[in-house]
């Protein structure tokens, strides 16, 4: 397999820039950012910067407009969002900076992330907006000194209709996912809100692609913008067979531990995103019994090299690690790579995987996926060009069944080496002076070394993450009584329902449009999300919608 990142490049809108030298493997303390947010950023337990990171926040630190290109995933939040919090004056208390993100989902997700970098900055107050949520109790948070807003363009406008928020003290706008919020549909929001802005001001924008109508933003609303733009090589990935499990989180150290069993890896490396999950693995499976031991970037160098000795020589079997970390792990005989934590940057897990099957031989990977992490997956698979296919969880008794085989197995090579008339003659005996037989004798044994662990019962419960892709047969049917002859484009009903619903987007089925009414298809668990969301005088091209479910896809007639 090959992985590369290239050379990044910068380059403005009309011509293109000097580039900066390689910026790559930065620690966040060489980007000039603030103790308060150095210590949050420990705590969170990363260790430098990613790619879009090093790049991006030297930039938007010196006040240059700029558009980055950077897929989800990436750490796109944190690249602007540490200057901005740079940018912000704790005393001011009113709305200094607003991010516009395409969904609830998104909206809620960049708040967290966001007071989580100002964990130490108690003063700076987050405060997400969206539809679906009650507009009375984002007004009253509003009047108590919200410094950054965080939300979707439709509640956005909403509240500036109102004139229940204030943008004149506003330093930095931030258009997150920007493409998205042009194929939802919000251009028209976009630009709105944008010249309601105060000119001098600072416009930072995030996008996984660059077509003409974010460059045409760019030119509008930015001054001067610098583009930065991380360019990959095409990846291959040859002889690794690549599975994913739908887990919960309480349950990866029981699933761990149940693969390790069942395939039974001599070398297996372990991918952790913080440095307390290696240290809390670690604890963990050498408490079950597992030879594991971990690396990570706070331990000393000759630490790590006693670790990586042990793993080279097989006296540890099961190396956990960061990726910064394990830039040094070069064993050609690692069985299996487990990621269990997705990583932060598509291209981790190509480094991470490329870990196994070398040499020529076949490997194995497999990653643990939670919750709506499953997108994250499929942005994964994307950037590889590659199918990772799902796995069911091992039960308890496939555990059982596998020692079995393989103590059987050993047994047989035991038997077929000969050399047990000594052990023959000492079981005979025992069996003549004792009240039971060869078979009770056997199945004892079995029961010793296997312990009484496979008689507990099973608490993994098998998880389930229906329409992964939104794509499966398992979709809804709605009405909505708008049409072609409203001026209304799919565009602008996929927008609104993303938006009020929080729903992501790319789930939406098929948009069946006719002069008065509109069919869409949602997958089935979000069918009644999407209802009450919608019902609450929702408005699309300034009408009020109507939205309920339908009949079959010949319903009846719609006047």
């Amino acid at each position: 397999m090959t992985a590369q990142l290239c050379v990044s490049i910068y380059y403005c809108p009309e011509r293109i820039c000097a580039g900066r030298g390689n910026e790559e493997n930065l620690k966040f303390e060489e980007l000039n950012v603030d103790e308060k947010i150095l210590k949050a950023i420990g705590d969170m337990g990363f260790e430098e910067a990613s790619p879009i990171q090093a790049k991006a926040i030297p930039v938007v630190l010196e006040g240059k407009d700029i558009v980055g290109q950077a897929q989800t995933g990436t750490g796109k939040t944190a690249a602007y969002g540490i200057p901005m919090l740079q940018s912000i004056d704790p005393k001011l208390k009113c709305v200094q900076a607003v991010v516009l993100c395409p969904t609830r989902e998104l909206a809620i997700q960049v708040a967290d992330e966001i007071r989580k970098l100002a964990k130490y900055m108690s003063s700076i107050k987050v405060l997400p907006v969206y539809g679906g949520q009650e507009i009375v109790r984002q007004i009253k948070s509003l009047k108590t000194g919200v410094q950054i807003v965080v939300g979707t363009p439709g509640r956005v406008m909403d509240h500036m209709r109102r004139k229940t928020v204030k943008f004149d003290k506003v330093k930095m706008v931030i258009l997150d996912e920007a493409d998205e919020m042009l194929d939802m549909g919000f251009r028209e929001d976009m630009e709105t809100i944008l010249t309601q802005m105060p000119e001098e001001r600072q416009t930072v924008m995030f996008s996984a692609t660059m077509p003409k109508a974010i460059m045409d933003i760019a030119r509008t609303f930015q001054n001067d913008a610098e583009v930065i733009k991380v360019v990959r090589k095409e990846l291959t990935v040859e002889n690794i067979e690549q599975y994913y499990f739908e887990v919960r989180s309480k349950n990866k150290d029981e699933i761990l531990s149940r693969l390790i069993d069942i395939y039974n890896p001599k070398l297996s490396v372990v991918f952790c995103n913080t440095k307390k999950q290696v240290d809390d693995l670690i604890s963990e499976l050498k408490g079950r019994g597992y030879f594991a031991d971990g690396i990570h970037g706070d331990m000393k160098q000759a630490q790590r090299d006693r670790v990586m000795n042990d793993f080279r020589k097989g006296k540890t079997e099961i190396l956990i690690a960061t990726d910064v970390a394990a830039r040094g792990i070069d064993v050609d005989d690692v069985d299996i790579v487990f990621n269990y934590d997705l990583p932060q940057d598509e291209e981790y897990y190509v480094h991470r995987i490329g870990r196994t099957g070398r040499a020529g031989r076949a490997g194995l990977a497999f990653s643990f996926v939670t919750g709506k992490e499953i997108y994250k997956l499929k942005d994964i698979e994307r950037y590889c060009k590659t199918k990772i296919m799902a796995r069911q969880i091992p039960s308890l008794d496939d555990v059982k069944n596998t020692r079995i085989d393989n103590l059987f197995e050993q047994v047989r090579k035991t038997l077929e080496a000969g050399g047990l008339a000594d052990m023959r003659a000492i079981v005979e005996e025992k069996i003549n002076d004792e009240d039971y037989t060869s078979i009770d004798l056997a199945a004892a044994l079995l029961k010793m070394v296997l312990g009484d662990d496979h008689d507990r019962e099973d608490d993994v419960l098998p998880v389930h993450f229906d329409d992964n892709d939104g794509n499966g047969s398992k979709m809804v049917r709605l009405f909505i009584n708008i049409g072609k002859k409203d001026k209304v484009k799919p565009s602008n009903i996929l927008g609104a329902i993303a938006g009020e619903s929080g729903m992501p987007g790319k789930l939406v089925g098929s948009i069946d449009m006719y002069d008065a009414y509109t069919f869409v298809e949602v997958p089935r668990k979000y069918a009644d999300i999407v209802l009450k969301a919608m019902s609450n005088n929702v408005q699309i091209k300034g009408r009020t919608v109507n939205i309920e479910k339908a009949g079959k896809k010949k319903g009846r007639k719609r006047h």
